[in-house]
């Protein structure tokens, strides 16, 4: 299955926010959706990502006086990206190689989605538990 395919049934949008933005405008953002990153934006491409832990990093650095701070100065970028015709393992081998969690799904410079590890992991449980009821059901009827 492809990351299209998984992109296609999330139901909400997707939360992000400009580089221009303050670090604690993008926390307070975190914190309304309850999500632990989000793509940001410059002139209207993706920029980068702004996670929790770039938030963590930064604040254990610089301590509070970098809410103040732009979100371009302390996002994670290049965002890594993935299109919608990626599988769904090519995806998770990614985010394991690089040790990140979040993926936006980009086509032609768009961001058509944003995809978590939990995501697709969830798609993969479904999946093998799908297989096993499958063979359950063979195994019954043999």
């Amino acid at each position: 299955m492809t990351i299209g395919r998984i992109i296609e049934g999330k139901i909400s949008g997707i939360v992000s926010c400009e580089a221009g933005a303050t670090v604690e405008e993008a926390a307070r953002l975190l914190a309304e959706h309850r999500i632990g990153a989000m793509p940001v934006f410059e002139n209207g491409r993706i920029a980068g990502i702004f996670s929790e832990r770039d938030l963590l990093y930064c604040i254990a650095k610089e301590g509070e006086k970098v809410l103040a701070r732009r979100v371009g100065e302390v996002m994670t970028a290049p965002a890594i990206t993935v299109e919608p015709g990626t599988e769904v393992l090519e995806a998770l081998s990614l985010m394991t190689r690089r040790r990140i969690r979040h993926l936006p799904v980009v086509q032609h410079g768009e961001v058509h989605g944003f995809v978590s590890i939990g995501d697709l992991v969830k798609h993969r449980i479904e999946l093998v538990e799908a297989e096993a009821e499958q063979m359950r059901e063979y195994i019954r009827m043999a």
